[in-house]
């Protein structure tokens, strides 16, 4: 059966994968659009290298929605887990450290499978500095924002990712929207909050609001994208 890209979710932290809507949990939608009655997870750990603990998190999330076929991704790849990621209904990059986890995956090759498993049909899932790999750039946490500290990321949405900094107004993701050029976009989803990018290029808040921020020739745009209003095409 041909698949289709499915859409992407952009969580700030771990608290979507566990919260009610109406009586629902959010992740039941993913679920829901798993081909077959017995989807696998796959959990990739490389950003925090690697941790027991987020892992059990990830466990938990899914045995709450039904899904028992589940396994920990780590940064050394063996055939097992290969074939696992690439049976994979759902994929989720964890949280972490953005520059960490690239590196991880630019050494064990995960940069062109996901974004292979994306177009196969696979729903990916970011949280945090997984969110931030989906998107344009990351940053080096560890100098000041300059060109040089730019990292080019999946690219799989089309803006720059940034999550839980809104106690310092985006000041970062700010300054990297500046440094990318003009027409970079760039979104900062706070803490428990997310979004969903769809496969038409909107993009969904869920829960609390995005801030956008656009770069143009005379400054930065700043936009305020609200849950439950119509999605923003991208």
């Amino acid at each position: 059966m041909e698949r289709y890209p499915q859409a992407i979710y952009l969580l700030a932290d771990s608290q979507l994968l566990f919260w009610q809507h109406d009586g629902k949990l959010f992740i039941e939608n993913i679920r829901s659009a798993a081909p077959h009655d017995s989807p696998k997870a796959a959990y990739v750990g490389a950003a925090n290298g690697d941790n027991p603990d987020y892992y059990s998190l990830f466990l938990a999330a899914m045995d709450g929605i039904g899904i028992r076929q589940c396994r920990m991704i780590p940064t050394s790849l063996s055939t097992d887990d290969l074939t696992f990621i690439n049976e994979a209904d759902i994929i989720l990059l964890a949280g972490g450290d953005v520059e960490r986890g690239w590196n991880a995956f630019e050494q064990n090759g995960l940069k062109e499978l996901i974004v292979r498993r994306y177009f196969e049909g696979a729903t990916l899932i970011g949280v945090s500095a997984g969110a931030v790999h989906l998107g344009l750039f990351g940053w080096k946490q560890d100098e000041g924002l300059s060109s040089m500290s730019l990292i080019q990321t999946l690219r799989l949405v089309p803006f720059i990712v940034s999550a839980h900094d809104e106690k310092r107004d985006w000041a970062q993701l700010k300054k990297a929207v500046q440094i990318a050029g003009v027409n970079v976009r760039g979104i900062g989803i706070p803490h428990g909050g997310g979004g969903i990018f769809r496969r038409d290029q909107s993009l969904e808040p869920v829960r609390f609001p995005i801030r956008e921020f656009t770069m143009r020739e005379n400054g930065i745009d700043e936009n305020l994208l609200l849950p439950g209003t119509p999605a923003k095409k991208q």
